[in-house]
């Protein structure tokens, strides 16, 4: 009987203790993401040809005898730089000639002044005195525009295509002595077919890619409307920076990105595994403010190029989704966010 006793109070304290050694609910711990927009876009790989922005010719602004030439065919200018130089002797004797009848006819005008102001002379005199130092000032100032004119310089950055002249030969004004390519408009030209053309208005970007790699973004010049005898529009875009790579002349790759079609904002991708089946329709599990989770419905649209499933429909784009964990979830669970650790950093030393 005693043993009967015992054996009972054994075994209740050994209930007693697998009642107080129930674990406690822990916690799911899940990695997350959130919906990334699904952008519909193609781009268009197409030839063309890097264009100077002008050809320019520039001469000089008055007729003489060329003293120097400070450039060569191929050379690389600057705005501003100087380029050829005429004789200058018969301009400077000109301008001194000139600024001495100025200075002497403007001490006489100071004296006439003087008199005036005392009426010494008639108003008549004083302006006739007044007129001819204007006159000569105008004719000191446009023989000294004719000396600055004796220096050609360029008037944008570009390469030296054609030296027409040599020095001590005789130019009139306006005479093309350089030749200069302008490369500060420099642009590329493309011939897109009817089936781009028709998309003009939904081109979302344009680049150019050389042969090494470099890539440039380009802006829009314009696109004739009229196509030529191969049915092919004639495009143009500018470099939006001066690429120091690139020459005229020279063939290129361009890269027209266009979208597709016009994007709401109501298509999301996800990874595919965040996506599960219960009873034949699509959920995903999204995270609360206060850690819980819930099962939200969403209508799937196939998968985007990179194996990412794209939804339709349920998502606005700002939840919370789970990516990792999902079959261990239920309605109103609470979870643990854990962040993945960066391939980079193992055991997250860094």
């Amino acid at each position: 009987m005693k043993k009967t006793i015992f054996t009972f109070i054994a075994l209740a304290c050994f209930l007693a203790s697998c009642n107080n050694d129930k674990p406690a609910v822990q916690d799911h711990s899940v990695i997350t993401v959130m919906p990334e927009m699904l952008r519909h876009e193609t781009e268009k790989h197409l030839s063309g040809i890097v264009k100077e922005g002008g050809e320019i010719n520039l001469g000089f602004k008055t007729p003489g005898q060329i003293e120097q030439i400070y450039v060569n065919e191929g050379n690389f200018i600057k705005a501003g730089q100087l380029v050829a130089k005429l004789d200058d002797k018969d301009y400077k004797l000109a301008v001194d000639a000139l600024q001495i009848q100025f200075d002497q006819l403007n001490n006489e005008f100071s004296r006439i002044s003087k008199l005036y102001g005392e009426k010494s002379i008639s108003q008549n005199d004083y302006e006739k005195a007044l007129a001819g130092l204007k006159q000569l000032q105008i004719q000191l100032q446009s023989n000294k525009n004719k000396l600055e004119y004796t220096r050609l310089t360029s008037p944008v950055d570009g390469y030296v295509q054609a030296v027409n002249f040599e020095p001590a030969e005789m130019v009139d004004a306006g005479t093309p002595v350089i030749t200069l390519l302008d490369m500060n408009g420099m642009e590329v030209t493309t011939d897109i077919p009817a089936e781009i053309y028709s998309k003009r208005n939904n081109f979302k970007s344009i680049r150019c890619q050389t042969g090494d790699g470099a890539i440039y973004d380009m802006q829009l010049s314009s696109i004739t409307p009229k196509a030529d005898g191969n049915q092919l529009y004639r495009m143009r875009a500018t470099f939006r920076s001066i690429p120091s790579g690139v020459t005229a002349g020279m063939n290129i790759e361009t890269i027209i990105t266009i979208a597709d079609k016009d994007t709401t904002g109501t298509e999301f991708t996800l990874p595919l595994h965040s996506i599960f089946n219960d009873n034949g329709k699509d959920y995903v599990w999204t995270v609360e403010t206060d850690t819980t989770v819930h099962k939200t419905a969403v209508t799937l649209a196939g998968m985007d190029s990179d194996g990412n499933a794209i939804v339709s429909a349920g998502l606005s784009g700002n939840e919370i989704v789970v990516k990792a964990g999902v079959e261990y979830l239920q309605d109103n669970d609470k979870v643990k966010i854990v962040n993945r650790t960066s391939e980079t950093n193992i055991g997250n030393i860094l």
